[in-house]
């Protein structure tokens, strides 16, 4: 069964239309394909170049299907899996999508590789420079292919419409239960003035940053403002997931 259809409108609801920001390394894109992109495809097609914003809908769907979905092998994967991996090349590049697809081809379960294959992505482009511009906007559509994605598994695992519904509105409340922990640590670490022992052991599980090092650091507030970023992050991604498997029980899957 040919799934790119499905799966591409969930992607092309998350590219929008013309686009030229000054810190996106992509520069000028129409339907989410970037100038650079569109000019070797017409190159590869014999056709003389042109600007980006004129490319047709259909011209865009071929590159989609032909350079990222085939080549970032979706047409093999388990429904949800697809998505997750499909999205993930067109919006962080192929190279990308394919690594954290082949990092999770041990997990059988396709919805706990679904989460896996998110979460990877998540935290690189946590990393990048850029993540203060274009975060939010990642995060939230991080959260939607994972919904959507995990959707999908569940769907083609036999689950019905009512099972799914349940299952998002147990995901929802335990990603917002997560983000409450992390909402209250990092108000005790940012009005605590330090970091106590019990304090530190609570940020260290939150963040990963090691235990001694948090009390060795604190004094001097490095660690407490590295503490608070991540914490920060990490609570706002869980909001969003919470947000989004919560939109997904409201609604007939």
């Amino acid at each position: 069964m040919d799934r790119f259809a499905e799966c591409h409108v969930i992607t092309a609801g998350h590219e929008g239309g013309w686009s030229n920001h000054k810190d996106d390394p992509g520069a000028a894109t129409m339907l989410g394909v970037t100038q650079a992109k569109f000019t070797e495809m017409l190159k590869k097609w014999g056709k003389p170049n042109r600007s980006v914003r004129t490319i047709t809908r259909d011209e865009a769907l071929r590159i989609y299907r032909e350079e990222y979905w085939d080549k970032c092998g979706a047409p093999t994967l388990f429904p949800g899996v697809d998505l997750a991996v499909y999205d993930a090349s067109v919006n962080s590049g192929i190279g990308r999508g394919r690594k954290w697809r082949d990092q999770t081809v041990s997990i059988k379960d396709a919805v706990s590789r679904v989460k896996a294959i998110c979460k990877a992505r998540l935290s690189f482009m946590q990393s990048l420079k850029i993540w203060k511009t274009f975060g939010k906007g990642w995060g939230r559509r991080v959260a939607d292919i994972e919904v959507k994605g995990v959707a999908m598994a569940l769907k083609a695992l036999g689950a019905s419409t009512a099972d799914i519904k349940v299952r998002a509105q147990a995901e929802s409340k335990a990603a917002a239960a997560t983000a409450a922990v992390g909402k209250k640590t990092e108000k005790a670490v940012a009005s605590g003035g330090g970091v106590s022992t019990g304090g530190a052991a609570t940020v260290a599980a939150e963040t990963g940053i090691n235990t001694e090092m948090l009390l060795l650091l604190g004094a001097l507030g490095v660690a407490l403002i590295a503490a608070l970023i991540i914490i920060n992050v990490r609570r706002r991604a869980n909001d969003e997931r919470s947000t989004a498997y919560a939109a997904l029980a409201s609604e007939a899957v």
